[in-house]
């Protein structure tokens, strides 16, 4: 049996705030915005390419024995792309602000593009929730 993770909760104050920064912004798909029942709102929102979407709740009760996250508490959420420098590009020249290419470095963080698999920047949504952008060696398909 696969197990896919295919949805993760993004915490956030202001779900059309949210929804305008990660569509026009970051270039997610708008899957679904709709009220699925009474007085619960989901904003379903995937990333170009991605099997994963996020979704923005409100309204939705915690599930039994979780707890709800905090806006902005949600840190380290990580996609993949094969150009970050097209990618970095594409995402400041819609007004993110993203941090500059960095890769791990024999000091740490060090800036620049690094070997395979090390090449990163990130960003936050308006509420602070932060991803992380990696530079994958080719498309998800053909790995």
């Amino acid at each position: 049996m696969n197990w896919t993770l295919e949805v993760v909760p993004v915490p956030v104050t202001d779900m059309d705030r949210a929804k305008a920064f990660y569509t026009e912004k970051a270039g997610f798909k708008l899957d679904l915005d709709d009220e699925v029942a009474p007085g619960v709102r989901i904003i379903q929102m995937t990333p170009p390419g991605s099997r994963c979407s996020i979704a923005l709740l409100q309204g939705m009760p915690p599930f039994p024995g979780e707890r709800a996250m905090a806006p902005g508490t949600l840190q380290g959420l990580q996609v993949c792309v094969t150009d970050i420098e097209a990618a970095r590009e594409e995402l400041t020249g819609r007004g993110v602000d993203v941090s500059p290419i960095r890769h791990v470095g024999a000091t740490g963080w060090e800036e620049g593009k690094g070997d395979t698999w090390n090449s990163f920047m990130s960003f936050t949504d308006p509420d602070g929730n932060g991803w992380m952008v990696q530079e994958a060696p080719s498309e998800l398909s053909a790995r």
